[in-house]
């Protein structure tokens, strides 16, 4: 966040802003209603608000302040965790170990069509942990040591895929059991797709790493470069599921683009750039985290007690020059 000091303001629909340095900024309305301008308004100097007092308590209530902001749902595709679809655009949080940390990533932005804005609704507050972080792309980019990001810029990153007996299988990630249709999406949004004799999925796509943002036009770290390598698997896992499959089918690894592997002290440094970027603020039951997909990251913390976390991902949006052939020939 650019904000170091902590101090609350005014908004024009008389929402109270709240900054703090390494917290995520929190608007407090002055009633249940949506305050849409105030939102966006705090959406766009920040990338990311917490909108505490809506007394969100039902996933329907999080597609109502969806319709309120004027965001358009779209439906999950090539989700890498299972998910439970809970109706009109609402998702259940990815169904992810509560004691394992989820590492700083844009939602899909390894997809050709990115979801523009992310919407998180707390219906119920962890004991401790569970805190989703953010992390602003355009801090993280600066940060990132040069000949680091040179690489990545100009070939962009690959992401390969094996839908098989580890984690989702493609009819899940897909939602159809039609491999016809599967294929078809492939095709439109270039992923080099091959099926095995086993009826498994392999995939590889290549996505740019570093995008302009479409209304301010500046630069992006905008990737999962780090977050689905195996490098950032717990190390036993990462050793079992290499002894069992090998490296050609693991549920999922990054490379660069031009199809090299990369290093782990490259993975580190991505992770600890994001770890000094994250801003915070601990769940309350009934809050509503809105985020900037685009030019924010996010996280989840490990947590202890029962976390109920909505999702809600919205404003499909293309961006120029992101989906790239797999191939850099």
């Amino acid at each position: 966040m650019t904000d170091t000091t902590s101090h609350g303001e005014k908004l024009p629909d008389g929402s109270r802003l709240v900054l703090d340095e390494g917290r995520t900024p929190i608007l407090e309305p002055p009633g249940r209603d949506v305050p849409a301008k105030d939102v966006r308004e705090a959406l766009g100097r920040h990338g990311a608000v917490l909108v505490r007092g809506l007394g969100l308590a039902a996933p329907a209530d999080l597609a109502a302040v969806a319709h309120a902001l004027g965001v358009t749902p779209m439906r999950e595709r090539e989700s890498f965790a299972a998910r439970d679809d809970l109706g009109h655009g609402v998702y259940s949080a990815s169904l992810w170990p509560i004691d394992e940390p989820m590492c700083m990533h844009h939602e899909l932005s390894y997809a050709a069509e990115v979801p523009a804005i992310a919407l998180f609704g707390c219906l119920r507050a962890p004991r401790s942990g569970g805190a989703t972080g953010v992390a602003d792309a355009r801090a993280v980019l600066h940060a990132l040591p040069a000949e680091l990001v040179e690489p990545f810029e100009r070939d962009g990153w690959l992401l390969a895929r094996h839908y098989g007996d580890v984690g989702l299988g493609w009819a899940q990630a897909f939602d159809t059991e039609d491999a016809d249709q599967v294929s078809a999406y492939c095709r439109k949004h270039l992923l080099d797709h091959r099926w095995t004799a086993d009826g498994s999925l392999r995939t590889v796509q290549r996505r740019s790493a570093v995008v302009r943002h479409p209304e301010s036009g500046e630069r992006l770290w905008f990737n999962q470069i780090a977050f689905l390598n195996e490098l950032t698997m717990d190390p036993a896992v990462r050793e079992y599921l290499l002894s069992l499959y090998g490296p050609d089918a693991l549920p999922f690894t990054t490379r660069y683009g031009d199809g090299t592997p990369i290093p782990e002290s490259v993975i580190e440094t991505i992770n600890a750039t994001y770890t000094a970027a994250t801003a915070r603020e601990p769940w309350q039951t009934g809050d509503v985290l809105v985020v900037d997909n685009l030019r924010m990251a996010h996280s989840r913390e490990a947590y202890e007690g029962e976390r109920d976390v909505v999702a809600l991902f919205g404003d499909p949006t293309r961006l120029p020059g992101h989906a790239r052939p797999a191939t850099t020939s």
